[in-house]
């Protein structure tokens, strides 16, 4: 890990935005908004929040039922490890831990599962951007005074456009399915090598069996009503906490914070997100009017409720279950792409 550059890209862009979290704070102040803090409001927040990850949970299963009918009290224990692996490892590398898990479990192919992950990943940004752009109305007040957080206007319009065109194409091509099949065959004989081509097509080809369920426009409304739920749930928790901290901004502010930080943190950071979701998080906040120690401090605690209990439990079902990170994960990958050649 410490000898990959992505390792540390993410270091250098935590780095920047630690410095823009930070920058003009005193600390004396944040440590006195966070004696004051009534962390009894973190139980409620974190419940809803989990009820939140069992809709995850609930969501993927759906995706995966063209593939295999997999429970969804089955499906919980692999997303949070998941999740886990996302706020431990670089590079969102526990989406890559859940599939190889669920492969070892039910047996459903690696790159066909990952291709209902990128189909979450789709619908959570496309979902996250309208939350930015319901309150952009508000978020036009706010450019005066907030930082780089003033830039999110342009920044949300090229991010739209880039994750809707990439759901159009998703749905296009599972509606069209011989179409899709036909033209990425075509392309693979043009610019992959022989030798490697039918490794790479088994892999696309399973990758495109992962977009079934989005074949329906009825199931992906469904894909989409649940993704909206979700991160209403997990802004439900933003206000909980909120209230342990003397302060009260809307519940849509909240919901344009919650689509600011998770655009940012699809930025290349340091396990668990650091920098690149507090940053942001008082930088909204501060432009609300809420002082910047009684922004930062709620932010921390805020990035701590939720990174804290789902590793927590994501961790302990790690280690119940017999694969583990390093060898166990790359000796499936590679007998999966053996089954190819």
């Amino acid at each position: 890990m410490l000898k990959r550059w992505q390792f540390w890209v993410g270091i250098a862009v935590s780095a920047l935005f630690l410095y823009l979290a930070l920058r003009g704070l005193h600390l004396g102040e944040v440590w006195n908004s966070l004696q004051t803090a009534q962390f009894w409001w973190l139980l409620p927040g974190v419940a809803v929040y989990f009820i939140g990850v069992w809709a995850r949970a609930w969501r993927w299963h759906y995706l995966l039922r063209p593939l295999k009918k997999i429970p969804t009290r089955t499906m919980f224990p692999i997303v949070t490890i998941g999740y886990m692996g996302n706020n431990i490892y670089p590079a969102r590398a526990g989406e890559v831990l859940r599939a190889a898990i669920l492969k070892d479990r039910e047996g459903v192919a690696i790159s066909a599962s990952l291709a209902t992950v990128v189909v979450e990943r789709i619908f959570d940004a496309v979902v996250m951007l309208g939350f930015v752009f319901f309150n952009l109305g508000e978020l036009s007040r706010l450019t005066h005074d907030s930082g780089f957080v003033g830039n999110i206007q342009q920044l949300s319009v090229w991010s739209a456009l880039i994750f809707i065109g990439a759901l159009i194409l998703f749905l296009l091509a599972a509606m069209f399915p011989r179409v899709t099949e036909r033209l990425t065959m075509s392309i693979l004989e043009k610019v992959v090598p022989a030798r490697f081509r039918p490794r790479v097509s088994g892999v696309a080809l399973r990758f495109l069996t992962g977009l079934e369920s989005l074949r329906s426009p009825r199931e992906a409304l469904m894909v989409f009503f649940t993704t909206v739920i979700i991160w209403l749930l997990e802004t439900g928790k933003y206000w909980f906490i909120m209230h342990g901290f003397g302060f009260e901004v809307s519940f849509f502010a909240l919901m344009l914070m919650n689509g600011i930080v998770n655009i940012a943190t699809t930025l290349p950071s340091a396990p668990g997100y650091v920098g690149t979701f507090d940053a942001p998080g008082i930088a909204v906040l501060v432009a609300y009017g809420v002082p910047q120690a009684t922004a930062a401090a709620y932010t921390l605690v805020l990035h701590a409720a939720l990174w804290l209990p789902i590793t927590a439990l994501g961790a302990y079902y790690y280690f119940k279950q017999p694969l583990r990170w390093g060898k166990d994960l790359q000796q499936i990958r590679q007998t999966e792409s053996a089954a190819t050649d």
